[in-house]
């Protein structure tokens, strides 16, 4: 879990802290970035460091109320990081096919679309604080979460809908987005012909990101959503404890695999992160197309993803 923990927290904290240094990031387009990376931080610092003091004692050491905060506060952060990937991909969407016409994407739609994701977050994981669903041990029992093995009626019911929204419902606006801005640069790329096969070539980036957030998402969230759904539906399997410690490492994982994704491959970002992590006083002069770029422009002559 260290070898999760420690880059998680570097790489998202110097995501911030750039942002605040320089002007040139503070764009609305980049808030869902930034606020990704926040939310990342904190399950970093509350599961992450938490979970490898208690991996190192052997034992969840802080009691009864503790485990019922982290998991709250683990379960806060997660969802609003797993959400923001699906608010990136929607304001991608937005932004590149334009399905409400030529509304310009401003700060008050990038604001939006923040507090939505951390109100949607917080209404799903405040049940279990007044009995709706509980937070207990899992996996080796040195971390906390929504109790998914208790089969009580009510505690069923809240883990089934919680997957519901708070999994299927993101993974779903992510291949609607995704399929539609695709579909969008493939049409562009059929009407449009430019010297070099400019427009395959932004297509095919776009693509290769597209497919790399997609199976990130998948790898991080689904054996943890897997899991859960298993032992909710069948109650009788047997699951060794290290097992299904792995799927919880792979869901915390994403706190490293976000960041270098969505945010250092994009070249707005590169250009700040890199140098402030080696200690340089100048940002990277980065002049060619990143393949992560935080919109996707098409007119009439141009597709790219810069």
């Amino acid at each position: 879990m260290a070898s999760f923990t420690g880059p998680a927290i570097v790489l998202n904290a110097t995501v911030i802290l750039v942002t605040l240094m320089h002007k040139e990031l503070r764009q609305p387009l980049n808030y869902a970035l930034v606020n990704m990376a926040s939310a990342d931080l904190g399950t970093a610092m509350t599961g992450g460091v938490l979970s490898v003091v208690n991996n190192a004692q052997g034992y969840f050491s802080l009691g009864r109320t503790g485990c019922v905060m982290e998991g709250f506060a683990v379960s806060l952060f997660g969802i609003t990081s797993l959400c923001t990937v699906a608010l990136i991909a929607v304001e991608r969407m937005f932004v590149v096919c334009k399905p409400l016409g030529q509304i310009i994407f401003q700060k008050k739609h990038a604001v939006g679309g923040i507090a939505v994701s951390w109100l949607w977050s917080l209404f799903w994981n405040l049940p279990p604080l007044f009995g709706w669903g509980r937070y207990e041990l899992e996996g080796v029992g040195t971390s906390c979460a929504p109790d998914w093995h208790n089969q009580d009626p009510k505690n069923v019911s809240y883990i089934v809908a919680y997957f519901a929204v708070c999994f299927a419902v993101p993974f779903a606006l992510i291949l609607a987005s995704y399929t539609k801005l695709m579909w969008t640069l493939h049409q562009v790329s059929k009407l449009t012909c430019l010297e070099g096969g400019a427009v395959a070539k932004g297509e095919m980036k776009v693509a290769s990101m597209v497919v790399l957030m997609v199976l990130t998402f998948l790898i991080s969230w689904l054996p943890y959503a897997s899991l859960a759904m298993l032992v909710v539906y069948n109650p009788k399997v047997e699951i060794h404890a290290f097992v299904g410690t792995v799927p919880v490492y792979l869901a915390k994982s994403s706190t490293v695999f976000n960041p270098i994704i969505y945010i250092y491959l994009n070249k707005q970002f590169r250009k700040y992160a890199v140098p402030f992590l080696l200690c340089c006083k100048e940002p990277l002069d980065d002049e060619e197309a990143s393949e992560a770029a935080t919109t996707v422009e098409i007119s009439p002559s141009k597709v790219s993803p810069a």
